[in-house]
């Protein structure tokens, strides 16, 4: 009974903080720490609480990527899901996954398939401010992620893209609406918008423009 609550509460915290954050970006710092103790104290368990077709509209997005990219980019990787498809689906691309909570890093390395070793890495970083440079990336994935759309879209190569999903659309406590995704992302040079669904799963891929 006691977990459910803390469950329930969780998502709750969560869908607040993605709503607060996604409309004022400033209020990523006094929600920050809290949500990066939230996710550390479910590391040992997150894998549990997920579906297994979570990825199913991730995939299904990632399968219209044109071209495989050089360098991936997974934010709010958790416990390596994500990247570990990314990977699986481009087997020259080397992936980076990263993430606030360093509990979810550690499951994320633990996890790591040896055949994946020297492909995959996983570091600890904040979205909102990222340490990599600009045009890092020809792939910048979230998966139920709050998206920081300067950003993604400062390390985004241009001709890259970029790949939002979410696991079970509206009902996922982190969620952003697709209107939502398509205005911020327009305004920063984004097109070739392409919707995915599998079942209760959703998805959006865009693309980065190139300079004209």
């Amino acid at each position: 009974m006691r977990k459910e609550l803390e469950r329930k509460l969780g998502r709750s915290f969560a869908r607040l903080a993605t709503d607060a954050v996604v409309r004022w970006p400033r209020l990523w710092r006094p929600f920050r720490p809290l949500m990066r103790a939230q996710f550390d104290r479910l590391a040992p368990s997150w894998d549990t609480m997920r579906d297994p077709a979570h990825l199913s509209s991730f995939e299904r997005a990632l399968a219209s990527v044109d071209g495989a990219p050089g360098r991936a980019l997974d934010l709010g990787t958790g416990t390596g899901a994500a990247a570990f498809s990314i990977a699986r689906h481009f087997p020259e691309t080397q992936v980076t996954g990263a993430d606030l909570a360093e509990e979810m890093l550690a499951e994320a390395r633990r996890k790591t398939p040896p055949e994946l070793a020297n492909r995959v890495r996983f570091e600890q970083a904040d979205s909102a401010r990222l340490p990599y440079d600009d045009s890092s990336f020809e792939l910048v994935t979230l998966a139920n992620m709050i998206p920081f759309f300067d950003e993604l879209a400062r390390v985004l190569v241009p001709g890259g893209w970029a790949l939002f999903s979410f696991s079970v659309g509206p009902e996922t406590p982190i969620w952003v609406a697709p209107e939502r995704l398509r205005d911020e992302l327009s305004r920063r040079g984004f097109s070739d918008f392409a919707d995915f669904q599998v079942g209760p799963g959703t998805a959006l891929l865009a693309r980065k423009q190139e300079p004209v």
